[in-house]
C-alpha cells in the first residue's frame, strides 16, 4: 500500500468517527466497542522495555492494554493506537497460551484468541494504526482550535449587541 493510499484509508475510517474536543478516549472507547458490538476494557500494565500497548481478543470483550507509568498523553496515544487496529479490522496473531499472562493478570489467558501488541511500526498495520491515532489526536485538536475561535469571535459582537440594546431596552423592567 502507498503512503498516499494509506493516508486516503485512514482519513476515511477517522472522518466516520465522532470525536470530542477535548478529546475523550473513554468516550470514544464505547463509540467503537458500540459499532463492534462487543465491550472494549482499558486495562493498565506495567509492560516493561519494549511493548507500551497491545489489543487482546477474547470471544466476548476486546481488552486493549497500555503502559501504566507513562503520561496522559502517551497513554491516549497508546489507547488511540490499538483502537486503530480494532477500526481497521486488522488480523490479530494467534496466542500462544501463557504469552501475556504475566502483564494481564486480570484477563483469563485461556480465553484469549488473539493478541497485537505495539512495540514498533515496521509493517504496514502498524503504520496504519500509528496513522489512525495521530489523524485522531489532529481532529480532536482542530476542534478544540475551531471552537476557541468560535468564541473569540463571538464574544465581542454580543457585547457589541448588548451594548446598543442596554441603550434602548429597560433590562430591569418586568414587561
Amino acid at each position: 500500500m502507498t503512503d498516499r493510499d494509506l493516508r486516503r484509508r485512514c482519513q476515511r475510517v477517522v472522518a466516520g468517527l465522532d470525536i470530542a474536543s477535548p478529546l475523550d478516549v473513554h468516550a470514544l472507547c464505547r463509540q467503537v466497542a458500540s459499532r463492534r458490538g462487543r465491550p472494549i476494557q482499558l486495562v493498565p500494565m506495567d509492560a516493561g522495555p519494549g511493548l507500551s500497548g497491545l489489543w487482546l481478543a477474547t470471544p466476548t470483550t476486546d481488552y486493549i492494554a497500555y503502559e501504566a507509568s507513562t503520561s496522559p498523553l502517551h497513554r491516549d496515544h497508546i489507547i488511540l493506537h490499538e483502537l486503530g487496529h480494532l477500526l481497521c479490522d486488522h488480523a490479530a496473531a494467534e496466542l500462544v497460551a501463557g504469552d501475556y499472562g504475566h502483564l494481564l493478570p486480570s484477563v483469563d489467558a485461556g480465553v484469549v484468541r488473539s493478541v497485537l501488541g505495539r512495540a514498533t511500526h515496521a509493517d504496514d498495520q502498524e503504520r496504519e494504526a500509528e496513522l489512525i491515532a495521530a489523524l485522531i489526536h489532529q481532529r480532536a485538536r482542530r476542534g478544540a482550535q475551531t471552537a476557541g475561535r468560535d468564541a473569540v469571535d463571538v464574544a465581542p459582537a454580543v457585547h457589541r449587541l448588548e451594548t446598543v440594546l442596554q441603550g434602548h431596552v429597560d433590562w430591569t423592567s418586568d414587561h
